[in-house]
């Protein structure tokens, strides 16, 4: 990819980071100069993250292992990512779950509260926390990940694609509620990705690949750095006029089978 942006000075907290999209997003944001403030679930995953992040650029580096369930956990965590770096300019929330894959019938309640506790209560949660801080600092970028399923319907994972759907919703509105205070807020919608979260959804590599791919014209799965290319853009100053948006980036597969 020959695309490159210049983030030096900047701060970018990245909630969800430890695999996946998440992961490919904190690197691209270090290699762009950014200071960055992963978060996520698994410590050895943030450790190696660290690790990689420290070995391959000059930037500040911090992982803290947070529940994005829960308000005073994420709350802590703006707090320790504005102390350590004095502010943050960019934010990520791409925490987010498959979830058990069933006819609707066959899920019970805590299926649907783990699902929508994760994937909308989670950003949610960020976006309480994040906002007043942008507010206060002069402006800022903030992503939200939605998923192709949050644009449309897909059979045996109805509660997926509502906590999706939710998260647009979220996103617009927040956008208009800060677009006159230099705050922009938008989602990404990935079709597949050749992440856990896609595998898990799906059983396997394998079985991710025999359902999706004949779905998708471009004929492909896409990789997570592909995905972390439009999330640097939506931060940048080159997005400067683009808020309340959830862009689509599926190889076709939406405008193929919406």
């Amino acid at each position: 990819m020959n695309v490159t942006y210049d983030f030096s000075g900047k701060t970018a907290l990245i909630i969800g980071g430890t695999s996946g999209i998440g992961r490919a997003t904190s690197l691209a944001f270090a290699q762009a100069g950014a200071n960055v403030f992963v978060a996520g679930i698994g410590a050895a995953e943030g450790a190696s993250l660290k690790e990689e992040i420290a070995r391959t650029t000059k930037v500040g580096v911090e992982f803290s292992e947070v529940d994005v369930r829960r308000d005073a956990e994420v709350k802590a965590l703006v707090e320790r990512a504005a102390a350590r770096f004095g502010r943050i300019d960019i934010a990520f929330n791409n925490a987010g779950i498959p979830g058990k894959t069933a006819l609707v019938h066959e899920l019970d309640e805590a299926d649907f509260d783990q699902i929508v506790d994760v994937n909308l209560k989670g950003i949610f949660l960020g976006l309480k926390y994040q906002v007043p801080h942008m507010l206060a600092h002069g402006g800022g970028a903030i992503v939200n990940t939605s998923s192709l399923f949050g644009v449309m319907g897909f059979a045996t994972t109805a509660v997926y694609c509502a906590s999706k759907w939710g998260v647009i919703g979220l996103t617009n509105s927040v956008a208009l509620e800060v677009a006159k205070k230099n705050i922009r807020v938008n989602a990404i919608a990935p079709g597949s990705v050749m992440t856990p979260l896609l595998t898990n959804m799906f059983g396997s590599e394998q079985g991710a690949k025999d359902t999706v791919i004949p779905l998708i014209p471009m004929g492909r799965i896409s990789d997570p750095k592909e995905i972390a290319q439009l999330v640097l853009f939506l931060s940048s100053d080159a997005a400067s006029f683009i808020t309340g948006q959830a862009v689509v980036i599926d190889g076709g597969g939406f405008v193929a089978n919406a």
